[in-house]
């Protein structure tokens, strides 16, 4: 990549020694070359770029991705995900096993790694937790976590057997697997297309409780804590799951949980003209919800923030609420939510490129001389549209498609590559 030399650039980056601080940056050969005040390079070839009033942080960290390779690249393979992802400061991505066929075995997850190799973006495959996601037979873990696979999951499949969780924790703490719960009891579910309230009745739909999700999340900490194993909870909805899991790391559970970045700013109310790019799983809250879910982010409880990048093709969407897909494009529109949730610079960064790294147990990229360079510029007061222009998905199922989104990520850096947007 071509030398870059980042001036008066603000570093966020909790416990390092720029933190917080302006300084220049000389990257040189995908490496952080040189950090300091009023850096100067002869070599005219070096681009400078003025960071003036921008944050620069290591490259966002995403833990919760729909790709549709392998089977469903119509709705986004690996080439079209990643261009997502780096556009929205990603600079890694965890991609669920909602494919056809699931990432389920050595196979699918050694086909997506080396898919993924060479890119900007670091790919890290999430495993099933049961063969074909059907929750009724273990798959084999394992072999998966052998070839790449960073954690297992179901995907957007919750394990209803109790049983079958059980043994998945038990079975992955034996050689420090990590599985995420997709908290949903399908019998309080029911099926049903909203968030079950005021709104649901208003609108004439059947609605889904929080407590479809207080219920699962109240039982896989108790099976947590009778197997003595770490588990972490996905894109969690709901103030319930936020005080159980409150409570549970009280008591010295090794729990961790995600919010969606669209559950912090969209509601149920949303709905009311029946958008169905408002309709994703676990349903919009309230606008009581969502206060909650933003407090717990704050306050720590929740750990991460994630895009739940889901993309459908039209056909799916195009259609009336209560038959569409569930769903949003979210990697290039986290950022913005984020910045619109309020949450600070810090806060952010702790979010998006700290603590899921943490979770999984990756390293975080330093930002000091001689480290290789895995980076995020982006200028929280800029913005820009999110059109055909700027879209780098092969979907565009989003509620923000077509509208000017505060909060612009203006370059990425990994793997000696650099990606700018424009």
């Amino acid at each position: 990549m071509k030398s870059l030399l980042i001036t008066s650039v603000k570093v966020i980056l909790p416990g390092n020694e720029y933190h917080q601080q302006t300084v220049d940056v000389f990257i040189d050969k995908g490496k952080i070359a040189q950090i300091g005040n009023t850096i100067k390079v002869a070599d005219k070839n070096v681009e400078t770029i003025d960071g003036t009033g921008k944050i620069l942080s290591p490259g966002f960290f995403d833990l919760h991705a729909n790709f549709g390779e392998p089977g469903l690249e119509t709705k986004e393979d690996i080439r079209t995900g990643t261009a997502a992802a780096a556009a929205g400061g990603f600079t890694a991505v965890a991609v669920m096993p909602n494919t056809e066929p699931a990432i389920q075995s050595r196979s699918e997850v050694a086909l997506v790694v080396n898919a993924a190799k060479g890119n900007i973006v670091d790919i890290h495959p999430i495993g099933a937790i049961s063969k074909k996601r059907e929750g009724k037979e273990m798959a084999e873990l394992y072999d998966m976590k052998q070839n790449g696979a960073v954690a297992f999951s179901d995907g957007n499949r919750s394990v209803q057997q109790a049983g079958l969780m059980s043994r998945a924790l038990l079975y992955a703490k034996g050689f420090e697997g990590l599985i995420f719960s997709h908290a949903e009891d399908e019998s309080m579910a029911g099926g049903n297309k909203m968030n079950e309230g005021t709104m649901s009745t208003y609108l004439g739909m059947k609605g889904i409780p929080n407590l479809a999700e207080s219920l699962m999340v109240s039982r896989d900490l108790y099976l947590a804590e009778y197997t003595e194993a770490p588990i972490h909870f996905a894109s969690i909805s709901t103030p319930e799951a936020v005080d159980l899991i409150k409570k549970a790391k009280a008591k010295g559970l090794r729990v961790t949980c995600d919010v969606a970045a669209h559950q912090l700013v969209f509601t149920d109310e949303d709905i009311i003209g029946f958008d169905s790019n408002y309709k994703v799983s676990p349903p919009l809250r309230t606008k009581a919800d969502a206060k909650a879910l933003i407090k717990g982010l704050k306050d720590g409880i929740i750990d991460a923030v994630v895009s739940q990048h889901t993309p459908q093709e039209i056909e799916f969407k195009n259609v009336e609420f209560h038959i569409a897909k569930n769903g949003i494009i979210g990697l290039q529109t986290v950022l913005p939510l984020l910045i619109r949730a309020g949450l600070t610079e810090e806060q952010i960064v702790h979010s998006l490129a700290v603590r899921p790294r943490q979770i999984l147990g990756i390293a975080i990229p330093q930002i000091k001389a001689g480290a290789m360079a895995n980076l995020v510029l982006f200028d929280p007061a800029k913005s820009w549209n999110f059109d055909e222009k700027t879209n780098k998905s092969k979907s565009k199922n989003s509620p923000l498609f077509g509208q000017t989104l505060k909060g612009a990520v203006e370059l990425v850096i990994n793997n000696n590559q650099i990606i700018k947007n424009d």
